[in-house]
């Protein structure tokens, strides 16, 4: 009788786990504005990039404003993804936390040699409105090397 009991309970008890939601990663959902999940992210500690001397070695988001719009720079493989500047929040917001080891800080160039294009000083405006509005330092480099 008493191993019969013990079988119920160890039945219960493994259907009870069973049905329970393994615990959340301490992810922000999405439904979140962009700004606050941003804001999850630590502020910018310049003890961990003051040492990086160029920016080939930059470990946080590295932006490339062009008269076209926003590349942001994948380091890992070298490639450019060409945003519309009034969506780098969102595209910010969506890099994972491993993306920002400095805290909230991006490296941004500027295309100088479209520095008189309106175009250009348009995005130029919308990238740093936006990167101040979302309390993002701004590290100003060198083209990646």
């Amino acid at each position: 009788m008493r191993a019969g009991l013990n079988a119920i309970v160890a039945l219960s008890l493994a259907a009870l786990f069973a049905c329970s939601k393994a615990p959340q990663a301490t992810s922000v959902p999405s439904s979140v504005s962009a700004e606050a999940r941003l804001q999850q992210i630590p502020p910018a500690d310049p003890q961990k990039y003051s040492q990086t001397r160029n920016f080939k070695n930059w470990r946080n988001p590295y932006l490339i404003i062009r008269q076209s719009g926003v590349a942001l720079l994948d380091a890992n493989n070298n490639e450019e993804r060409l945003i519309n500047p009034t969506k780098l929040a969102e595209v910010l917001a969506q890099l994972p936390p491993s993306a920002w080891p400095y805290g909230r800080v991006v490296a941004v160039v500027e295309n100088g040699v479209l520095s008189d294009d309106a175009s250009f000083r348009k995005n130029r405006g919308i990238v740093l409105g936006t990167l101040e509005a979302l309390h993002i330092l701004v590290a100003y480099g060198p083209p990646p090397g």
